[in-house]
């Protein structure tokens, strides 16, 4: 399988990593540690040393109950960063916005793909993804970031989410992105339960139907803290743990913070399957 941007495509035969790079003060994680231009560059270059792929630059925190973000203020985080990038990196750089006018800067600055939280469905977001070329993520959130947490609540997570999802690949198809520039990302923590995102990650297979690549993203996230009570300092097993699951799962691409240990994780999962009978 390949995800194709216009100027670059990325084979998606074996697992590929994303690193994250926050360019931000609140992220739940790792905020106010590369707010610095030199020391996130320094960062991303160590994170595609370790075997990312795609570095993925965000300029908002979206955690829950995070603050939005004007966009003149994520604008000045991401772009000088993504120009840098673009001009010592030969990965694929990723723009995490909703916002358009983030979206169209961003890829005119470098970036090829866009992960959008939102799936699109901001003002202006479809028209300007679709004329932009790039790849372009899907994700699934209920609600919004800042009560998504409050009280989710479905009948069946994963029929629900492939739904959404469907609707949102037919709309971009209506808009003018091919299905080779699509992705999809079940979003797990984003207007989920505990109970939702691991059902959901147990039932990740059913979203292989929709036959486009899927992207999950679980690193250090509260699903993780809440069933082994542990900080977020202390998650990186149950992480790898998580991500190699859904990669036998069927999962393409995986969103994480801690790069050099899940791609030696992915390395041991490949050497293994390669010889499964």
């Amino acid at each position: 399988m390949l995800l194709s941007s216009s100027s670059r495509t990325l084979d998606l035969s074996t697992p590929q990593v994303m690193g994250i790079l926050n360019l931000t003060p609140d992220s739940f994680s790792d905020g106010g540690r590369f707010l610095e231009r030199e020391q996130a560059l320094r960062h991303a270059l160590q994170m595609v040393a370790d075997g990312a792929t795609i570095i993925d630059v965000g300029g908002e925190s979206t955690r829950p109950g995070a603050d939005e973000v004007a966009e003149q203020q994520e604008l000045e985080r991401v772009l000088p960063i993504i120009e840098r990038l673009r001009a010592e990196l030969d990965c694929w750089i990723s723009i995490d916005t909703s916002k358009a006018a983030v979206m169209r800067e961003a890829v005119a600055a470098g970036a090829d793909l866009i992960n959008d939280i939102r799936a699109l469905r901001e003002p202006g977001a479809l028209t300007v993804a679709a004329a932009s070329g790039a790849a372009v993520c899907l994700m699934h959130m209920q609600g919004q970031p800042r009560t998504m947490q409050q009280a989710p609540d479905y009948r069946d997570v994963a029929a629900e989410v492939g739904d959404f999802l469907q609707e949102r690949v037919q709309a971009c198809m209506a808009a003018g992105i091919p299905r080779e520039r699509l992705c999809l990302d079940p979003g797990y923590g984003f207007g989920k339960s505990l109970a939702h995102n691991y059902e959901l990650l147990g039932r990740l297979g059913r979203l292989r139907q929709l036959e486009l690549p899927l992207l999950v993203g679980m690193s250090r996230k509260s699903m993780l803290g809440q069933l082994l009570e542990r900080p977020v300092d202390e998650r990186l097993a149950g992480g790898l743990a998580a991500h190699l699951f859904a990669i036998n799962q069927g999962a393409h691409i995986v969103r994480v913070h801690d790069v050099k240990a899940m791609a030696d994780a992915v390395r041991v999962w490949q050497q293994a399957a390669h010889y499964q009978g």
